[in-house]
């Protein structure tokens, strides 16, 4: 999958997705970024913490798989920002903010269908 084109997809999907980046499992950066033009809210050591604990709930929760099943996507919301955690398979991890008031479904509808789209 060409995962740059995936993340720039996923920002144009909606104007109120501020984030879309795709992980390994050691947490390095493979593709995307933050939309331009709009303020990061973490600093860049917070980004990485942020990044690593993401990682470690995806492998614990593909320990679980065996019992529940594959984790599809998580959700975090807070004050500021809505935060999605998309488990790409056993090797890469989608992160995705959006903007507060952003429809959840749409998000993640939009998500999903742009990944199968890109399976290549």
């Amino acid at each position: 999958m060409d995962y740059e084109k995936f993340c720039s997809e996923i920002l144009d999907a909606d104007p109120k997705i501020r984030f879309a980046t795709v992980y390994d499992e050691w947490a390095v950066r493979v593709a995307g970024g933050i939309r331009p033009g709009v303020e990061n809210l973490l600093s860049q050591h917070a980004e990485n913490e942020l990044v690593n604990l993401s990682i470690i709930d995806w492998k614990a929760r593909k320990d679980m798989a065996k019992w529940l099943g594959m984790t599809k996507y998580t959700l975090g919301e807070y004050d500021k920002v809505k935060r999605f955690s998309f488990y790409l398979g056993d090797e890469h991890l989608l992160l995705v903010s959006a903007e507060k008031d952003s429809d959840t479904n749409v998000v993640v509808d939009e998500v999903i269908k742009l990944y199968y789209q890109n399976q290549t």
